[in-house]
């Protein structure tokens, strides 16, 4: 059963159905919130500190929330009444990452005020990274919330994440300790058998279970949450037609999502279909600028891994395509 709503007030706001979106790594939640930060009326935050120590603790040992109960509520409800505060201190503190969302790369000049007007301000929204693990304490903190996930291929997942090296620090001997923690649902690893073989498992292979763990969580998700306050959004569909996946969310937050916003996004994110490197020696390198795609033996080791999650979302593996 959830708590009693808690009053939080920001700015003089209250917050009133925050938006939180969530997904597996590289997954494109960061389409959805470019989208919502240039919507009218809408404050979004990513990578903002309070809140992201809070994500990765919660993240690293689950029992912290469960544990705490309300208390982990309370805690997370704190550092998102810091986080979503608009002043010129508070904004010139915030990530790259954060201020990417308004168009900012690291080298320019950031304003003297806050990234937002907060005239008009109606609704808050995050979307830190991993936050996807934190759904239990974030309806608890605040049973009203609006969940929009984002659900992707989980070859273009295991990809995108080889080539990035925050995804791949977790993977580093002693930063997780599954003696410790087991099942554990960060790192996708919730049964004995794959306990055991982790240590040696190559790194497309953790990535993959990264990518089914998070999926299964989406798919609890689907089951639990009531569907007026739970979204689901394939990324293969907001590439294809960005103004309909604009739509979508706008009906589902009742705001006027960017329609422009999310189809600049989308255009900066469109790499093509997906297809495995061939393995054969002198292959052809993929283009400058863009990740190195999966060879052929990569993507076999993905689909052994997370088959079924793959197949039940259609993703079909490469022996089983056209």
């Amino acid at each position: 059963m959830r708590q009693t709503p808690h009053i939080l007030v920001v700015n003089g706001i209250k917050v009133h159905r925050p938006v939180f979106l969530l997904g597996a790594p590289h997954s494109g939640t960061d389409l959805v919130a470019r989208a919502l930060r240039h919507s009218a009326g809408v404050h979004v935050t990513r990578g903002r500190p309070a809140v992201t120590k809070l994500v990765y603790a919660f993240a690293r040992r689950p029992s912290i929330a469960t544990e705490r109960g309300r208390g982990a509520a309370r805690v997370l409800r704190d550092a998102y009444a810091e986080s979503w505060q608009l002043s010129a201190h508070g904004c010139r503190d915030c990530p790259a990452e954060c201020w990417e969302l308004s168009g900012y790369t690291p080298g320019d000049l950031r304003p003297d005020g806050p990234c937002t007007n907060p005239s008009g301000l109606r609704r808050f929204a995050d979307a830190a990274p991993d936050l996807i693990y934190s759904t239990d304490v974030l309806l608890d903190a605040f049973p009203d919330a609006q969940l929009v996930q984002v659900i992707r291929d989980g070859r273009e997942v295991a990809a995108d994440m080889l080539a990035d090296e925050r995804s791949m620090t977790w993977f580093k001997p002693g930063i997780l300790d599954l003696d410790e923690v087991f099942p554990h649902p960060f790192l996708g690893v919730d049964e004995p058998s794959w306990r055991a073989r982790w240590p040696e498992a190559a790194p497309v292979v953790k990535c993959a279970l990264r990518w089914r763990g998070a999926v299964r969580i989406s798919a609890r998700l689907r089951a639990q949450v009531p569907e007026e306050q739970l979204l689901t959004l394939r990324y293969e569909d907001l590439i294809a037609d960005p103004l309909a996946g604009a739509d979508r969310l706008s009906d589902h937050l009742g705001e006027r999502v960017s329609r422009d916003a999310l189809a600049f996004a989308a255009e900066a994110h469109r790499d093509g279909p997906w297809r495995p490197l061939p393995a054969r020696r002198g292959a052809a390198e993929p283009s400058e600028g863009r990740r190195k795609p999966l060879t052929a033996r990569q993507a076999a080791q993905v689909e052994k891994a997370a088959g079924r999650e793959l197949r039940a979302l259609g993703y079909l593996p490469s022996s089983e395509e056209d």
